[in-house]
């Protein structure tokens, strides 16, 4: 045989090799472990954690908003003009200051003329008194007529009812006279004064002086599925539930305690509305803004681990415990998550280790190589 053809024969047995090998990998199925020179299994380098048995809230997340517990909007009761106005837009007030000040003179005017007339009609009163006193005693010495005793009694009657009447009046002036000066009904945060020193204002206005917002304390509306009001209203009879929530960009908590659940479930949604009060103290929830609440019912001792542990298979869920330097599947039943946390009904105990990364090159009985062990 010439050169040419030995060195063909070469490359062919050689082609041959390398297509033995290609179909053995082809048909090596997912999931095998490589072997080491002496037919030994090669550990599988994974990440591991230790399940921990802690206390876990149980808890229900939605989103909420925040409402004032009162909102009150200023407008006059007179058709005035502002004369003054005593608070900076925005700024916190308390029960009773002083915001508006408006146009009195007209009444203190009408006041004074209603004064007047009241000390006439109690004159007048005191007169007729007199006269009734001297009649009776002339008609008892018969020196006057029984007629001019009961005219002086009318008078006296007549002159009472001016009297009242004048009282009234003036009582009214003066309370009509308290109009005129605008004070906080509650504590707040007022708004922006929408009129200002100068501007005629009337009781027909549609908009308001000025609106005064609770701000602490406040409330805080939330939804809830139906199938959980019982447990939500379990935990609010055992005063065992709270409420905590946040605004987006701020990281700080703020807690209350629930304090209604709505009297009917919304048909169109199968939503619960529930309210919550809340302290507020530093008055990071603001009227209007939707926060993050999460609803914790109680707190459980339980198994956890990181919820990366867990798998999903054809028979359910399942983690990947090491012992011994082995993997081993088990079986598990998570009832619940708690942000990057499972938590374990049955299948595992405080302490079992479990595989969190590198589970795709493992199976039932495969050795491993932890590179890390953690927490849950």
């Amino acid at each position: 045989m010439t050169k040419p053809r030995w060195i063909l024969a070469i490359l062919a047995v050689l082609a041959l090799m390398g297509a033995a090998l290609g179909l053995r990998d082809a048909v090596t199925p997912p999931g095998a472990v490589a072997q080491g020179p002496a037919g030994q299994q090669r550990a599988v380098p994974v990440d591991t954690a230790v399940a921990v048995r802690k206390p876990v809230p149980v808890r229900i997340d939605s989103i909420g908003t925040v409402m004032p517990i009162a909102s009150v909007a200023l407008k006059s009761r007179l058709e005035t003009q502002v004369m003054e106005v005593h608070f900076s837009d925005g700024s916190r007030v308390k029960e009773g200051d002083l915001l508006f000040t408006l146009d009195a003179r007209a009444l203190q005017a009408q006041i004074k003329q209603a004064e007047g007339i009241l000390a006439r009609d109690r004159a007048q009163f005191e007169g007729a008194e007199r006269d009734l006193r001297r009649f009776s005693e002339l008609v008892g010495r018969g020196a006057a007529t029984q007629v001019n005793l009961d005219n002086a009694r009318t008078q006296v009657e007549m002159l009472r009812a001016s009297v009242k009447a004048g009282e009234s009046a003036l009582e009214n002036l003066r309370v009509q006279l308290s109009y005129t000066e605008i004070r906080a009904p509650i504590p707040g945060r007022i708004s922006a004064a929408s009129a200002k020193a100068g501007n005629f204002v009337r009781p027909a206005d549609t908009t308001a002086l000025a609106t005064i917002n609770q701000i602490a304390p406040i409330y805080v509306a939330f939804s809830v599925p139906q199938r959980l009001l019982p447990d939500v209203r379990k935990a609010i009879q055992n005063e065992s539930a709270k409420l905590e929530a946040v605004m987006p960009g701020d990281p700080q908590l703020s807690q209350g305690t629930p304090t209604m659940i709505d009297n009917a479930v919304d048909a169109a949604t199968g939503m619960v509305s529930i309210r919550a009060t809340m302290e507020n103290k530093d008055e990071r929830l603001w009227p209007g803004a939707l926060v993050n609440t999460q609803l914790i019912l109680r707190v459980e001792d339980a198994v956890t681990v990181p919820s990366v542990a867990v798998q999903t298979g054809q028979s359910g869920t399942f983690v990947f415990v090491v012992r011994e330097g082995v993997a081993r599947v088990q079986p598990v039943t998570v009832t619940r998550s708690v942000e990057n946390t499972a938590v374990i009904g049955k299948g595992l105990e405080d302490g079992d280790t479990v595989v969190t990364d590198g589970q795709l090159l493992l199976g039932d009985g495969v050795r491993v190589a932890p590179r890390r062990k953690a927490g849950a």
